[in-house]
């Protein structure tokens, strides 16, 4: 195995059978925080998985199969939530300059 980092499989099926709707659920929660005046950089760290803490769970000698899937499964997940996350505080920001 080496010491290459551990990618996550971001294209295979198993990974995007996420119902959009609790996807944009989650982002909501989270924006919600934001429009409360939570900071967005705060809150994109309590979405996000950090990229060696993902690296460490994959590799772990300790841990099977089905719990690095559900780690890869996790990490895909809160990258979509944060994507969404994204844009809404994007938009957010965008119509506050508007006005």
């Amino acid at each position: 195995m080496g010491n290459a980092p551990i990618q996550p499989t971001v294209a295979n099926p198993a990974l995007e059978d996420y119902d959009p709707i609790v996807i944009q659920r989650e982002a909501a929660m989270f924006y919600g925080l934001f429009l409360r005046g939570h900071s967005a950089e705060q809150l994109r760290r309590d979405i996000a998985i950090p990229r060696e803490t993902f690296e460490k769970w994959l590799s772990h000698p300790h841990y099977d199969g089905a719990f690095r899937e559900s780690v890869r499964r996790i990490y895909y997940f809160r990258r979509q939530v944060l994507a969404v996350f994204d844009e809404l505080v994007d938009q957010e920001r965008l119509k506050a300059r508007l006005q």
